[in-house]
């Protein structure tokens, strides 16, 4: 069993970095931290970085997960390679661009870039957002998945990961107490479906509806709460058209022999206790 710890970045490729990055500063709320050749490193916390937008093409996604030890990220390493994945093991100037001690790079069976890495780097400062958005930490993020059934049950069967709840066919997946650490959504491509950052509370989430509002930035869903993890949230369009989510109140599992996952209908209706209807089409 692959033992996860932490959730730890997300890679997203551009053809305008800049302008990706200056969305990600002035607008999202994220601090920009190393600048390396095509690539910027943003925070969102007390680490190194847990967003980079590179120069690639903008459906360029991986999302990396972190591993205790680098005997687990071998035997990690192993364990997929039974499965028939290709692993790749990252070299020396590979793990410096993560900026990690060192990771291994697979695709799940939808073809999603998933990095597993040991010892992400950690930064000497405070994070100091450029807009006090309230954002305490990235936290979960929405898979694209070609067959949601099948990709849980990868999930489920080789790490720590247990399903919290379901959306039709699609798993709310944690590694530990928090509702959701990655959301499956059915789609004919792989990728990040959407970027979830937390906020410190509702005030939040609202004081920056008001602020996309007023700088025309398209709001997808919300203001509204989730009957799954009944967090509080507003979905709203960033660059090469990734969905960022804002949320606040998710509910901690502590006891997840006795809290069974629950079975929500597949629709707009589960998605939000308020009545608040998506503009995504994952969610319809």
């Amino acid at each position: 069993m692959i033992e996860l710890k932490e959730m730890c970045y997300v890679r997203l490729g551009s053809g305008d970095v800049d302008s990706a990055v200056n969305f990600a500063k002035d607008v999202i709320g994220l601090e920009e931290g190393v600048r390396d050749g095509n690539a910027v490193y943003l925070r969102s916390d007390a680490r190194d970085h847990t967003l980079v937008y590179f120069d690639g093409a903008p459906d360029d996604h991986t999302v990396a997960m972190e591993v205790a030890t680098m005997a687990e990220l071998d035997a990690a390493g192993a364990q997929l390679k039974t499965l028939g994945l290709t692993v790749t093991n990252g070299s020396d100037k590979a793990c410096e661009a993560r900026r990690v001690k060192a990771f291994i790079n697979f695709a799940d069976p939808s073809g999603n870039s998933i990095d597993l890495v040991v010892r992400p780097y950690f930064h000497r400062a405070r994070y100091f957002p450029t807009r006090d958005a309230g954002i305490t930490g990235f936290s979960h993020i929405g898979l694209r998945s070609s067959d949601p059934g099948r990709d849980e049950a990868f999930w489920v069967e080789n790490f720590n990961i247990r399903v919290s709840d379901w959306l039709g066919a699609c798993g709310l997946l944690t590694f530990d107490q928090v509702h959701h650490r990655i959301a499956l959504f059915p789609s004919d491509h792989p990728g990040v479906q959407h970027i979830n950052h937390q906020v410190e509370a509702i005030d939040d989430v609202m004081r920056s509806w008001y602020f996309l509002n007023e700088r025309q930035i398209p709001i997808r869903f919300g203001p509204g709460r989730h009957p799954t993890s009944t967090a509080m949230f507003v979905y709203f369009a960033g660059p090469d058209d990734m969905t960022f989510e804002y949320s606040t109140g998710v509910r901690m599992i502590t006891d997840p022999e006795n809290d069974r996952p629950r079975q929500f209908p597949a629709g707009p209706e589960a998605f939000c206790m308020w009545g608040a209807m998506p503009d995504i089409p994952e969610f319809q």
